[in-house]
């Protein structure tokens, strides 16, 4: 079969279904898409919350506790004591499939009734304001993370070991306002850097140790300011360097972004890749537009990923899946999940499900179930009733039809509406990488929250803040810090925030200034010196070579952007 051109019904953009995609589509018996790979992306991040934490209480015990929900929600909340528990039971909130109306009416009634689990958050140690955590001890407000220790105000750090302000970081320890990093320790301010060591400032380095302000480093020690020293000419140097004052590291940081910019960028950051097209891939072949990802095989359009194989339109999963399709959260053995959210672990046959866990198989349209098998809406079913029915219903989705207010048509094959999404808009990813207006997101039918600004009253503001970590005292745990915001950005600012005793004892012993900012605000200042999700046809950049590739730099950047043959012979 050709490439086929359709045209989004969200966006009203076109994009191209390509024969892979269509043997795919065929594998998986469900319809081509119609809404484009971006859009299909927006949605399914919308069903998913990693970073705010509201105080509430469980709707069945009653105690307070911390919340990846407002207050104010359409469904019962339970702590997680409770909602594992033997207290409540999926299919008691079964219902019968009524074939006069549309199967998302349904879901989303079913969706408002069943309890959902105030924090994803399993085997952890003293781990109460963190989310999509796992095997973690002393962490605070991290997300996306699993065997970390020590570590905080992080997002999606695995393995890793006393870190703050990380973004995505692998095997990790003593590091700060660090981003893309692999088996690497003592790093402030480093980017893209893999087994090193004792670095300041540095970009794109390879089994390096101890260099300051460098960048495209392989392999070497002791440069200051890209020139290489001897070890003696080195420490030398680094006696007039002092990252423990807040002037001095705001006057570093503007370098280091020069630096950054005048660095060699190879077209994409990829390593033991074959045929993969994407940004941030390990070990994988057969992949397109993928980002942030190992271990995949003949994947397309996914989004951290990790270890999976014969699966499109995935965000957020890892270990051992197979052949999955439009999916937003999942893993640990899970196969043949479609259209679902929140599907781990070892589940298989899951349709329009949501947060069905613990080796549940062959349910449609559940929502909340452990150990369960051949439900639909929840209701329990013989395996003959099930195997009858669920064709009886795909057929129905085409007949009686879901429209929302935009005008969008949804049958089966198509992922959960907008407003089916239980969370805010601005309280997920999908806000992130598709930011919209309060105004733009409600029209679009999504949720949203304002966001509270700290009910504290503000007892020093960042300006009065000691420059320098050696003139701060213990007193500094009892003050109210103003945010530098003031909550006048568009980045989720709470506009006050506190030091706690793990973190002072952090800035202490690594020379590190307070911030000036609160948490929300230095996660999206972060996220924001990363390359967008998306690709574009370029040529290497090198005079006379003729390479082409599909890059994460945009051509109206001004970065130097090579093909891999050319970033080896100038860099490795």
């Amino acid at each position: 079969m050709d490439s086929v051109f359709s045209t989004c019904q969200n966006c009203k953009n076109q994009f191209t279904i390509e024969p892979d995609d269509f043997a795919f589509y065929k594998k998986m018996e469900v319809p081509p898409p119609t809404f484009c790979p971006d859009c299909r992306l927006q949605r399914r991040l919308a069903r998913r919350n990693e970073y705010s934490f509201h105080k509430r209480k469980c709707d069945l015990c009653g105690k307070d506790i911390i919340s990846m929900y407002p207050k104010k929600t359409g469904f019962p909340v339970y702590c997680r004591g409770c909602w594992y528990s033997d207290r409540w039971d999926g299919p008691d909130y079964g219902k019968d499939y009524d074939f006069s109306r549309s199967f998302f009416e349904q879901f989303k009634e079913l969706q408002g009734r069943v309890p959902r689990v105030a924090l994803q958050v399993d085997n952890c140690v003293n781990c109460e304001y963190a989310n999509q955590i796992a095997n973690c001890k002393n962490c605070y407000l991290i997300s996306s993370g699993s065997d970390n220790e020590d570590s905080m105000y992080s997002f999606r750090i695995l393995n890793s070991k006393s870190v703050l302000d990380g973004f995505i970081i692998l095997r990790g320890e003593d590091c700060y306002e660090s981003i893309e990093i692999l088996e690497s320790s003592y790093l402030k301010f480093s980017e893209n850097c893999a087994g090193s060591t004792g670095l300041s400032f540095c970009f794109d380095a390879r089994g390096s140790q101890d260099c300051f302000m460098a960048s495209n480093i392989w392999n070497r020690k002791h440069v200051f300011r890209n020139e290489k020293c001897t070890k003696e000419e080195y420490w030398e140097k680094m006696k007039s360097i002092d990252t423990g004052s807040h002037e001095n590291v705001v006057a570093y940081l503007k370098e280091f972004s020069e630096m950054r910019r005048r660095a060699l960028h190879k077209y994409a950051y990829t390593k033991n890749v074959k045929n993969a097209v994407g940004n941030t891939l390990s070990y994988s072949k057969d992949c397109y537009r993928c980002f942030n990802g190992a271990d995949l095989e003949n994947c397309r359009y996914c989004l951290f990923v990790n270890e999976a194989k014969d699966s499109m339109d995935i965000n957020n999963g890892c270990c051992v899946m197979e052949m999955n399709y439009e999916v937003s959260t999942m893993g640990v053995k899970a196969s043949n999940i479609k259209l679902s959210s929140e599907a781990w672990p070892e589940v298989r046959n899951l349709t329009y499900c949501d947060t069905c866990r613990n080796g549940s198989h062959d349910l449609f349209g559940c929502v909340g179930m452990r150990k369960k098998e051949y439900c639909i809406l929840n209701k329990q079913y013989s395996k003959e009733e099930y195997e009858e029915l669920v064709p009886r219903i795909i057929k129905q989705m085409e007949e009686v039809s879901y429209t929302d207010k935009k005008g969008r048509r949804y049958v089966y094959g198509e992922f959960f509406p907008a407003e089916l999404s239980p969370f805010p808009y601005n309280e997920t990813p999908a806000y992130d990488y598709f930011p919209l207006s309060k105004e733009d997101a409600i029209d679009q039918g999504y949720i949203w929250v304002d966001v509270e600004s700290s009910s504290h009253q503000i007892t020093v503001l960042p300006e009065n803040l000691p420059d320098h970590i050696n003139e701060v005292d213990d007193s500094i745990l009892k003050e109210i810090i103003g945010c530098g915001h003031k909550g006048e950005c568009r980045d989720r600012c709470t506009s006050a925030f506190r030091i706690v005793s793990d973190e002072l004892q952090f800035y202490r012993r690594m020379n590190l200034p307070l911030p000036r900012l609160c948490p929300n605000c230095r996660y999206y200042a972060r996220f924001r010196t990363r390359n967008p999700i998306q690709l574009w046809h370029r040529q290497c950049m090198n005079p006379g070579c003729p390479n082409e590739f599909e890059t994460s730099y945009s051509p109206e950047r001004e970065e130097t952007v090579y093909c891999e043959s050319c970033y080896n012979a100038e860099v490795v």
